[in-house]
């Protein structure tokens, strides 16, 4: 589906996973006020439920995000995130459920939303021979509060395309200015889908920065990424939507938490026999690809591995110590293999 970019659209919530028996309960993280007493969400997703025909894109998601917080989603392709977030956004209607915006139901009160929350969607596109500053004081018309176009050409590197017809401009560029658009003025909640694809290392950090800004002033921000660097350094609040549910949901440390496998030590050596390894304290597997060697376990691995190579007059130049990261954390939490929700 191609989208064309609207103007608008239509923590620590309670994230629940599906309601069939055999699921895995994600963590409640209910959102609070400081004093303690609840808070209202900017958005609340409540028993998701879509499909197209016989295909169930969507089972059974619910997941509130804070004002002022990044909420990161992730999930393998055709795993239902753009279907939840285009559901959340009310550019699709759902089967079964609810969804919520800044206390709005975004299916009934979409005008309300206007000029409140803003979105950048996986496929979009402009009129071809729209100019670039056409487009942002377009979209500034329409937004109330949104910064000059010059400005906004300057904060995203479009100064030279200024006067670029869309259909001119290359895809990261494409990208930075719909980025541009959805963060357009005051929002309250934005929903950013596959944020920095195409972007370069530059054209990333700055994005990751304006998007920590809008967060500071109060704003909420549904982000769906494949990048695991993106998703641990933006994300204060993390959902993992495999086959349609929401399978794991809590911060990064919380996910990585979750991991199998612990400590990995690495090295290289030409000792044929270490077999003697597994007995060494916190070691639970060798594997060995000819000179490469990984030891897995836990507690204080690196020392106890450390300690036992020496003492075999093993000293190898290269060891180095692993923990779990979040990468590793998500491929365990999609693999194939994992009981459908």
């Amino acid at each position: 589906m191609r989208s064309t970019p609207s103007a608008s659209h239509a923590a620590h919530p309670e994230l629940r996973p599906c309601s069939n028996s055999r699921s895995r309960r994600a963590p409640s993280l209910r959102l609070k006020t400081r004093r303690g007493a609840p808070a209202s969400p900017a958005l609340e997703v409540e028993h998701l439920h879509k499909r197209y025909g016989e295909h169930v894109a969507v089972e059974d998601v619910s997941f509130a995000v804070a004002r002022g917080e990044i909420f990161g989603i992730l999930g393998p392709n055709g795993a239902g995130k753009t279907t939840t977030v285009e559901c959340a956004q009310g550019l699709r209607a759902p089967d079964r459920g609810s969804v919520r915006a800044l206390g709005l139901d975004v299916r009934r009160d979409p005008r309300s939303l206007r000029g409140r929350v803003g979105s950048q969607l996986q496929a979009s596109a402009l009129p071809d021979r729209l100019k670039v500053w056409e487009a942002l004081d377009l979209f500034a018309s329409l937004t109330p509060g949104a910064a000059n176009s010059g400005d906004l050409l300057e904060r995203w590197g479009l100064t030279e395309q200024r006067d670029t017809a869309f259909a001119e401009l290359s895809g990261g560029q494409r990208q930075r200015l719909f980025v541009a658009l959805a963060l357009l003025g005051e929002r309250e909640l934005v929903f950013l889908d596959e944020l920095t694809q195409g972007l370069d290392p530059v054209a990333r950090r700055v994005a990751w920065e304006l998007i920590r800004d809008i967060r500071d002033q109060g704003c909420a921000v549904v982000l769906v990424t494949h990048h695991m660097d993106e998703a641990e350094r933006l994300c204060d609040r993390l959902a993992v939507i495999d086959r349609g549910c929401v399978t794991a949901a809590g911060n990064a440390r919380d996910l990585v938490a979750r991991a199998r496998g612990g400590t990995r030590v690495r090295f290289t050596t030409e000792c044929a026999d270490l077999e003697w390894l597994r007995a060494v304290e916190g070691v639970t597997e060798v594997v060995r690809s000819g000179r490469d060697v990984e030891v897995h376990g836990g507690g204080a691995l690196l020392a106890s591995v450390t300690a036992a190579l020496f003492e075999r007059g093993i000293a190898p130049a290269d060891l180095r110590v692993e923990q779990p990261t979040l990468e590793d954390a998500y491929v365990q939490l999609t693999t194939p293999t994992r009981e459908t929700c």
